[in-house]
């Protein structure tokens, strides 16, 4: 492999367009070759308007390519492990876009895929500068004990093609934003939780998940209370208390890439936080970090950061948070 990882990607999925492509072209070891969609029209006009080498009218015809070193996968929930399974077959690294499954057990298939080709989970906000510096902070004991995490992430969707309203392709707010807040307890805590509670309410015609409260239990005192939701208003906070002094990611999850962002440190001298520490964390573009510590582990640069095991991890806990809404009491993770 030469010194930069040349990428494909998997459909013409928005999210690809707008925000992983651009930001996989700025990793300075990554390449962008390739763009496959079922609709070859579509995937030539996307690479068109990308400046794209490659355009391919199907998802087999690029797993094909043997230029290809990794594939970017940002397709439906219920065509992750699939997709992924069939690109690692093929030879091929795979970068798989949140969440990388509908189950822990649909994501235990991943541990029989090849063992040379790497799998990661994209949770781009783990490389953000911001996610990272507040991670020192917690690691500092400027906060005290961290006994409690609170955090939100809605917004406002009622589309009925939309697809994160459609239940047989993976939607509703537990699969779309769920694991943000379930990755921020346990990024934080550095801790897996022990057991949830969960109150749950669904769209009585889409039947997904349109909002959720769980309590997540990480033992020792520790606790998380977050809400998500796909039809209230657009709001996302996550709040670190500590027996010392309490911290805000002001802007946790999707903040604009490339611009700087801020951090507050607040040891309780103001109700109203007037007398707070504000941090400002420089210009990142939290795709591009992903995209450039993968491309660096497929180098055989630096170790994965995040595993296929992680993964399953983090989709025990949206099992389980499931399993609360239909038992409607506390239920261990990984039971």
């Amino acid at each position: 492999m030469s010194g930069k990882v040349r990428w494909g990607i998997l459909s013409t999925a928005n999210i690809g367009l707008t925000k992983v492509i651009p930001a996989i072209r700025k990793s300075p070891h990554s390449e962008v070759v390739a763009i496959a969609s079922r609709d070859l029209g579509r995937s030539r006009a996307a690479a068109q308007a990308l400046g794209i080498g490659k355009a391919y009218g199907s998802y087999e015809a690029l797993l094909a390519d043997p230029e290809i070193d990794a594939i970017y996968n940002p397709l439906p929930n219920h065509l992750h492990v699939e997709l992924t399974l069939a690109a690692n077959a093929a030879g091929k690294h795979v970068l798989c876009e949140k969440p990388i499954a509908i189950t822990a057990d649909e994501a235990g298939k991943l541990r029989g895929a090849r063992a040379d080709r790497l799998i990661m989970e994209g949770f781009m906000v783990r490389f953000h500068g911001q996610w990272l510096r507040m991670r020192e902070i917690v690691r500092s004991g400027e906060l005290g004990t961290v006994r409690g995490i609170s955090a939100t992430f809605n917004y406002h969707n009622v589309k009925p093609d939309n697809i994160r309203n459609r239940p047989d392709t993976g939607g509703g707010a537990l699969l779309d934003i769920g694991g943000y807040a379930v990755t921020s307890g346990r990024f934080f805590f550095e801790a897996e939780p022990l057991r949830v509670v969960a109150l749950v309410d669904r769209d009585p015609t889409f039947g997904t998940d349109r909002q959720a409260s769980i309590i997540a239990d990480f033992g020792d005192g520790r606790q998380m209370v977050f809400m998500v939701s796909t039809q209230l208003s657009r709001n996302q906070s996550i709040h670190i208390l500590g027996t010392r002094a309490r911290a805000e990611i002001c802007v946790p999850f999707t903040p604009r890439q490339g611009e700087a962002t801020a951090l507050t440190i607040d040891s309780g001298h103001s109700v109203d936080g007037h007398l707070s520490r504000r941090e400002i964390i420089p210009p990142s573009d939290q795709y591009a970090d992903m995209a450039e510590a993968f491309a660096l582990a497929v180098l055989g640069r630096q170790a994965l950061p995040y595993d296929v095991e992680d993964a399953i991890r983090s989709m025990s806990v949206l099992d389980a948070i499931i399993e609360s809404e239909r038992s409607g009491g506390w239920v261990r993770v990984g039971s």
